[in-house]
């Protein structure tokens, strides 16, 4: 092959080579920000999960203890999980928290936002988790509003150290102290079809 033949040959390796590195330069990043993007890596998820129901997993991390009871409810106690759950959101808890509250109101009140009731009452106790003034649970106003209760109910679940890795009633039982500790478990599945029903609702 002579100088001149070779010389052009050269020249063409060069040449296809810097096009083909130009458009790797080019592909790579354009490649990159097809996969990587922000918008486009995150809407796909976001339209997936909104709106869905929250997973059993996730609300009943340790399945449940013993046999469980569940009631009917009416409007009234609809309302009062509702407003356990916008309580529990507020306080920045997550699902498991409103299992827990909801079966703790479920086993104390039966989600009745209770007054006074006389020779019947529990000492001083009031409201959806019987909390009692004398206890230092706050006024008898305060403990008959749901929202307050509710997060007096969760600032003391707070304070419980790995209630998250607990059985509910024994997480439930710490918070309230009662004499039938074990009870508490007995609500977790209603608690729990109770979340999963209206804590995107």
């Amino acid at each position: 092959m002579n100088t001149l033949n070779l010389s052009m040959l050269r020249k063409g390796v060069l040449g296809v080579a810097g096009v083909a590195f130009a458009a790797g330069v080019v592909a790579g990043p354009v490649a990159a920000a097809t996969v990587e993007s922000p918008a486009q890596a995150a809407t796909p998820v976001a339209v997936a999960v909104q709106g869905d129901k929250p997973d059993t997993g996730r609300l009943m991390p340790h399945g449940v203890r013993g046999e469980q009871s569940r009631i009917p409810l009416d409007a009234e106690q609809t309302g009062n999980v509702k407003a356990i759950i916008a309580a529990t959101k507020k306080a920045g808890m997550d699902e498991r928290a409103a299992v827990v509250a909801i079966a703790t109101s479920l086993q104390e009140s039966k989600l009745e936002n209770l007054g006074h009731l006389g020779d019947r009452n529990d000492h001083d106790s009031q409201g959806l988790f019987q909390q009692r003034p004398s206890s230092g649970w706050g006024t008898v106003e305060q403990i008959t509003d749901p929202e307050y209760s509710t997060t007096a109910f969760l600032k003391g679940l707070k304070q419980v150290d790995g209630w998250q890795d607990m059985p509910l009633t024994k997480a439930a039982q710490t918070v309230q102290v009662s004499a039938y500790p074990d009870h508490y478990a007995q609500w977790e599945t209603q608690a729990a079809d109770l979340v999963a029903e209206h804590w995107t609702s």
